[in-house]
């Protein structure tokens, strides 16, 4: 091959690692990313940088993910599998916005709308995180201070009931 380099994203499909036991499970992940590459690039020599490792072992020797989104790059029949850095979601978000507004001009709004978004979605986090735990500890507080008073109210009333009804028979 020539200097060209060949990129390609790839998610692969680590289901079948289920099959061999417990105890080498992500061993047989790593190994199975391997013969991936291999096959799907047609060269021998192939490293898996650090990241993809430490994904497949985070969890680890028993419990190996299920499958992992990989970028494959070969350069002069070395293959180097990283892991893929996900920008398709900005991508998919300015599409949804540009099917909503039809007849508007897309050039200029996709590149305007993206940060205005993210920023708007960052804001709303930050704002719903922090009103959530002191609601509940408000909430919380009140619950345990009357229920000792509620026991007692309860069981005045049931005595008093009782009392009542034994002066009606009388």
């Amino acid at each position: 091959m020539s200097t060209e380099s060949i990129e390609r994203i790839y998610t692969i499909n680590l289901g079948k690692v289920l099959l061999s036991p417990n105890n080498q499970r992500a061993k047989r992940a790593i190994n199975m990313i391997r013969e991936f590459a291999t096959k799907h690039m047609k060269s021998e020599n192939v490293k898996i940088e650090e990241e993809i490792s430490h994904l497949v072992w985070a969890r680890g020797i028993r419990h190996p993910p299920r499958k992992i989104r990989v970028k494959i790059t070969k350069d002069d029949g070395n293959v180097i599998v990283s892991k893929y850095q996900e920008e398709k979601v900005t991508e998919e978000t300015s599409k949804k916005s540009d099917k909503k507004s039809d007849g508007k001009k897309k050039g200029d709004k996709k590149s305007s709308n993206k940060p205005k978004k993210e920023e708007k979605k960052v804001e709303e986090k930050k704002i719903e995180e922090k009103p959530k735990p002191e609601e509940k500890k408000v909430e919380e507080k009140p619950k345990t201070e009357n229920k000792p008073d509620e026991k007692p109210k309860k069981a005045e009333k049931k005595t008093e009931s009782k009392a009542e009804k034994k002066s009606k028979n009388e």
